[in-house]
């Protein structure tokens, strides 16, 4: 009679070795294959004619900041100081980007959050834009 060895222990002992084979292959595998340089596409000409104008435009006014609902995110209330549209940004403290390229801009790697909800500001009440008629401030005395 022959003596063998249950499937289940059979398993246990070359699982390991199967699985590290497998590692191996799909490693091997990978170094076969060329790695393919990043390209960073070409940057148009007017793109150095915008980054000086973009150093020249108006700046929003931040008036609050708030932590956001996930951790090190932020909430950041903006207003026009032109038109007292009020805008509310939520976006991650830290942002990863690629160095400056020629013209000074940066490249924003992509980010799964953040978002930028505008409001106009709110029309001017009545009450306060019109005097008070003569006849009511009579009653008033």
């Amino acid at each position: 009679m022959v003596d063998r060895a249950p499937p289940r222990a059979l398993l246990i002992v070359l699982l390991p070795v199967l699985i590290g084979m497998g590692t191996g292959a799909a490693e091997a595998q990978q170094n076969s294959q060329p790695q393919q340089p990043q390209q960073i596409p070409q940057q148009p000409q007017f793109q150095t004619q915008q980054s000086a104008q973009w150093a020249t435009m108006p700046r929003m006014l931040l008036e609050r900041q708030f932590a956001g609902p996930l951790q090190d995110t932020i909430v950041q209330r903006w207003r026009d100081p032109a038109d007292g549209t009020v805008c509310y940004i939520y976006l991650p403290i830290t942002a990863p980007h690629s160095p400056p390229t020629a013209s000074g801009f940066v490249q924003y790697g992509g980010n799964m959050i953040g978002s930028i909800s505008c409001m106009p500001s709110p029309p001017a009440s009545h009450a306060a834009a019109s005097p008070r008629h003569p006849a009511t401030a009579a009653q008033g005395q």
